[in-house]
C-alpha cells in the first residue's frame, strides 16, 4: 500500500511539472500565428504619465526628453522622486513636468510610489476640473519606441482596459550568459504574450510601457512593496474584472545591468519575487480562478505559476534522473515517461522560439553550451528558500 501511494504521489508530480511545460510549448507554438494586431483607435485628449525615479538624477533625462517628444500640449509627465538621497527632483525640474516627492522610512518600491503617482493626479484634477484620459507608467531608465505613449494611451482609451507594450531588454555586453538572459526575456515578454493574445486571453503587466484608463488607475490596487509588483498588478487586475491587454506593436526597452553586482541585484529581485508570487499568492489566486466561468483568468494564472524558465528547466530535468533511477529499480515507468514528455516538451519550445525569435541573437550551438551556465543560478534559488530578498533595491547603473 505505501508503495502504491508513492508510486502515485510521483506520478502526481510529474503530471503538475507537466502543466508549466505544456503551457510553455502551447504558448510558443500559438506565438507564431499570424498578428492579430489591434486596430487604430483615436488618440485620448488628456495623457498623463507617471514616471516613478529613484536616486535616477544621472539617467533620468533621456527618458523625459524622450517622453515628452511624444505628448501634446494637455497632457503631462508626472515624476514620483520616491526616497530619493541624490538630484533626481532637481533633474526633473529642468524640464516642463510636475514633480513630487515623496519619502517614507518603510513602504519602499515602486508600487507605493506610483500610488503616490496617482492620488498626485487626483489632487491635480480636483484643482484643474478635468481628469487624465488616460495614465501610462514609465520606467525612469527605458527607452521609447516610437509612437509609444499616444498608441497604447489610445487602446487603452478606446478598449477600457489596462495596455501594456511589449517590453525588452538588451544585453549591455555582447557575453553568451547576457545574450541567453535577453533570450529568456524575449520569450517571457513578448513569446509567452503573444501567444497568450492569439487566444484573445490577458497579458501580464512588465512595469513599463503601461497604460491605464484613469477609472482603472484610480481604483487600482496599487501600493504595494512586492519585488514583483507589476506581475502581482496585472493578476490583480485581471481578478478585479480589468484584464490586461498585450499591445505588441508599440515598444519599450531597457538595457541590462552591466557590473556584476548590478546584473546579480536585478536578477535577484526579479526571480525572488516571481517565486514570492508562485508560491505566496499563487495557490489562492489558482483556487479563486477554478469556479466555473473564469477560463480566462485560469489560464492567466496558470501563465503567472510558470516558474523561471532556468528553474523548470533544471527542476525537470532533475526529478527526471530521480525517476529514472525509479524507473530501473522498481520498474515505475509512468512517473518517468511523463518526466521526461515535459523535459522534451520544454526542449522543443526552446528550440522553436530560438528560432523564430532568436535567431539574431543566439546560434543553436550556443544554446546547447546553456545548460551549464544554468547551474550558475543554483546559489540565487538556494537563497530563495535560505536567505530569501524581501525588500526592493534599485538596480545599480553604470552611468
Amino acid at each position: 500500500m505505501m508503495l502504491g501511494l508513492a508510486w502515485t504521489l510521483l506520478l502526481l508530480v510529474s503530471l503538475a511539472l507537466m502543466v508549466p511545460a505544456l503551457l510553455l510549448l502551447a504558448q510558443v507554438l500559438l506565438s507564431l500565428l499570424p498578428d492579430r494586431t489591434l486596430p487604430e483607435m483615436q488618440r485620448p485628449g488628456r495623457i498623463a504619465v507617471i514616471m516613478p525615479a529613484h536616486n535616477e538624477g544621472r539617467g533620468l533625462r533621456p527618458t523625459l526628453m524622450q517622453a515628452l517628444a511624444q505628448l501634446g500640449p494637455q497632457d503631462r509627465v508626472l515624476v514620483v522622486a520616491d526616497n530619493c538621497t541624490d538630484d533626481t527632483a532637481a533633474q526633473a525640474r529642468e524640464f516642463d513636468v510636475t514633480v513630487v516627492e515623496r519619502v517614507h522610512a518603510t513602504e519602499r518600491g515602486k508600487g507605493y510610489a506610483l500610488d503616490h503617482g496617482v492620488r498626485a493626479l487626483e489632487q491635480l484634477a480636483l484643482k484643474e476640473g478635468r481628469a487624465p484620459d488616460v495614465v501610462v507608467v514609465l520606467d525612469a531608465d527605458c527607452m521609447l519606441g516610437p509612437k509609444l505613449l499616444p498608441r497604447i494611451a489610445a487602446v487603452a482609451h478606446g478598449t477600457g482596459r489596462p495596455v501594456q507594450a511589449t517590453y525588452l531588454m538588451e544585453a549591455a555586453n555582447g557575453s553568451l550568459k547576457a545574450r541567453i538572459a535577453e533570450f529568456a526575456m524575449r520569450v517571457k515578454n513578448l513569446v509567452r504574450p503573444r501567444g497568450m493574445h492569439q487566444l484573445g486571453l490577458p497579458c501580464g503587466l512588465y512595469g513599463t510601457g503601461m497604460a491605464f484608463p484613469w477609472d482603472v488607475a484610480v481604483q487600482a490596487p496599487l501600493a504595494s512593496g512586492h519585488l514583483a509588483e507589476d506581475m502581482q498588478l496585472g493578476v490583480r487586475l485581471a481578478q478585479l474584472g480589468a484584464p490586461p491587454l498585450l499591445c505588441e506593436d508599440a515598444r519599450v526597452t531597457s538595457v541590462f545591468a552591466n557590473s556584476k553586482e548590478g546584473e546579480a541585484s536585478q536578477r535577484t529581485r526579479w526571480e525572488h519575487g516571481h517565486l514570492a508570487m508562485l508560491f505566496g499568492e499563487g495557490p489562492r489566486l489558482l483556487w479563486r480562478s477554478l469556479r466555473p466561468g473564469r477560463g480566462a483568468q485560469l489560464l492567466q494564472v496558470l501563465d503567472m505559476l510558470v516558474p523561471p524558465l532556468a528553474l523548470l528547466a533544471m527542476g525537470l530535468v532533475g526529478w527526471t534522473l530521480v525517476t529514472a533511477v525509479l524507473a530501473i529499480a522498481l520498474g515505475w515507468a509512468a512517473p518517468f515517461v511523463v518526466a521526461l514528455l515535459a523535459v522534451l516538451m520544454i526542449a522543443a519550445a526552446i528550440l522553436v522560439a530560438r528560432w523564430r525569435w532568436a535567431g539574431d541573437l543566439i546560434g543553436l550551438g550556443e544554446l546547447c553550451g546553456a545548460p551549464f551556465l544554468l547551474l550558475t543560478k543554483i546559489p540565487l534559488y538556494l537563497r530563495f528558500v535560505f536567505k530569501r530578498q524581501v525588500d526592493w533595491v534599485r538596480t545599480k547603473r553604470d552611468i
